[in-house]
């Protein structure tokens, strides 16, 4: 390496505690799991720790029966030196719909009361206008707005492309940058290219996020920082590798004694891997990690697909008893993209993409069959599309109906008020109101099971047998 290098340390996310659990067993690592370890993680030297938001809120509820707000606010309380990071969906928050601005508000408000410090917050279209309220909400409450590009490929997606976002992103008041490549597209070269093109165009820090579910992001981040990156996200390693991020400890290697060095701590390192490694053991045995996530998916860089998209197609096709017209299945997905405007692959536009390439296929006629998310997407209500819908495929799918033009949340009444009424019976604490706002049928259930867990009951009455509460 030229001696001319100067010093300039790499800035270490780690997503143990949200990403990388959550791409590796189905977002289950519980509260109790974390907390034993969790000062030990603040000890490492890592610049932010991401530990909340995406599907953590959900499944907290949903699947563990615990109240996401409680458990951000216990990190908080025992990671004192560590800045707490999360993953905001823009106008979708943390749930499947656009919510109205209050909400959007509200919710932003007390998440950074509650401990969060740092918001990266992102639009599967990259569409500037479902990121705006999320952003300005964080920096009124004095929060660090990080905003991400979803990274994709297609002849739209280009140097030029993803420059003048960021510039427009850098305008809106972005305190940083996130390149997110949700499928590990980026290549190494490419991600060299990239980072000094960004560097050359904006004055804010730049992070590299990706999955290795392709086999390239630790080269893409290694010739990434050596461009300029500031930031990237890994993991520890035994929720690292396949569908998650690089390894932590990995990283911090490949990096010491040079300029980049990130002056990570490996000896505590070790501490927490070692901590960390019976939970996935743990985890293989219950089922959540399956092999197949741990390996290398080249299919991702063959055909562009996320490799979680890809085991959902296998799934929808195998409920069909279609799976041998699988690659008549990866064909149109290319074909979709192009006709919707070229989204990125992320949640939900994935989602939406591959089940239309399905019906297509299993129809053996391009839209006989419409999904109602097709219809929202070519409609405008996930917002504008990297490219212009054409008439043809828009009346195809839309028939005569007028797209909507305007900010989609524009469309939405506030909020708030309504739902509150709503669950009132329910609230503890004014976070219930957003917990229902997101999710209504999942924390109803989970606010019935915390007001009978309040309830003592004689052991012998429970009925265990048939799980009925109280037990």
């Amino acid at each position: 390496m030229s001696e001319q290098v100067k010093n300039r340390p790499v800035k270490i996310t780690d997503t143990t505690f949200r990403d990388a659990h959550q791409s590796l067993i189905a977002t289950r690592m519980k509260t109790e799991e974390m907390l034993p370890i969790a000062e030990k993680m603040d000890q490492v030297g890592f610049y932010s720790m991401e530990v909340w938001g995406g599907a953590t809120f959900d499944a907290s509820l949903r699947f563990l029966k615990e109240d996401p707000w409680e458990r951000l606010r216990k990190l908080r309380a025992a990671i004192k030196n560590t800045k707490l990071q999360m993953l905001l969906r823009g106008q979708n928050i943390l749930g499947y719909r656009h919510y109205a601005d209050d909400v959007v508000e509200y919710f932003v408000q007390k998440s950074i009361a509650n401990g969060i410090d740092i918001i990266r917050i992102f639009d599967a279209l990259n569409d500037p206008r479902n990121l705006e309220t999320a952003i300005n909400a964080t920096k009124k409450e004095k929060g660090h707005a990080q905003v991400a590009i979803s990274y994709t490929l297609s002849e739209v997606h280009t140097l030029e492309y993803y420059v003048k976002l960021a510039k427009q992103f850098e305008n809106m008041g972005a305190d940083s940058i996130c390149i997110k490549d949700m499928a590990g597209l980026l290549l190494p070269y490419d991600s060299y290219e990239l980072v000094s093109a960004l560097k050359k165009a904006i004055n804010i820090p730049i992070e590299l996020h990706g999955h290795y579910t392709s086999g390239v992001v630790a080269m893409t981040y290694m010739k990434g920082v050596e461009a300029g990156a500031d930031i990237i996200d890994t993991a520890m390693s035994p929720f690292s590798m396949g569908t998650s991020q690089p390894a932590t400890e990995v990283m911090a290697e490949t990096f010491r004694g040079t300029p980049y060095d990130a002056g990570l701590n490996q000896e505590v390192m070790s501490e927490i891997a070692d901590y960390l490694r019976p939970l996935r053991e743990k985890a293989m045995e219950e089922g959540l990690l399956d092999p197949k996530v741990l390996g290398v998916d080249i299919k991702t860089l063959m055909y562009q697909v996320p490799g979680g998209m890809l085991s959902n197609l296998v799934s929808q096709l195998k409920k069909q008893n279609a799976e041998d017209r699988f690659y008549e299945v990866l064909k149109e997905i290319p074909r979709v993209r192009e006709d919707f405007g070229y989204p990125p692959l992320v949640t939900p536009t994935s989602q939406i993409v591959g089940t239309q390439a399905v019906l297509n296929v299993l129809m053996n006629q391009r839209y006989k069959m419409v999904s109602k998310e097709s219809k929202a997407l070519v409609r405008g209500e996930y917002g504008k599309t990297p490219v212009p819908i054409s008439e043809e495929v828009r009346k195809m799918v839309i028939g005569d109906e007028k797209p909507i033009t305007c900010r989609p949340a524009d469309l939405l009444e506030p909020e708030l008020d309504k739902i509150e009424a709503e669950m009132k019976q329910y609230k503890e604490q004014n976070e219930d109101v957003l917990s229902y706002a997101l999710f209504p049928q999942v924390a109803e259930e989970f606010f019935k099971y915390r007001q009978a867990q309040k309830t003592k009951v004689d052991p012998a009455l429970a009925d265990t047998a048939n799980k009925v509460y109280p037990v």
